[in-house]
């Protein structure tokens, strides 16, 4: 459950990193959502197969937003 709200706070933060002159957000961005990616391989491992499913979606949902975040940062998004 941490995993998957950490995830949607760290996608807004990236929607907000979108904005013009805003782009130096995901410097933040991506080692906040990393973060979150480790909370959510810790709850896929210590919860039972059955009760996986919002850790997981936190997994993938933080997965994209450093992905994002990234390809952001490469196409010139977020140099201060």
């Amino acid at each position: 459950m941490i995993s998957l709200v950490w995830g949607i706070v760290a996608l807004l933060w990236m929607l907000l990193a979108f904005i013009p002159l805003l782009g130096w957000g995901n410097w933040f961005v991506i080692p906040f959502a990393a973060i979150g990616a480790l909370i959510a391989v810790v709850g896929i491992a210590t919860t039972a197969r059955e009760n996986r499913g919002r850790a997981k979606t936190g997994l993938a949902l933080n997965a994209l937003v450093m992905v994002v975040g990234a390809i952001r940062l490469s196409l010139g998004g977020g140099i201060l």
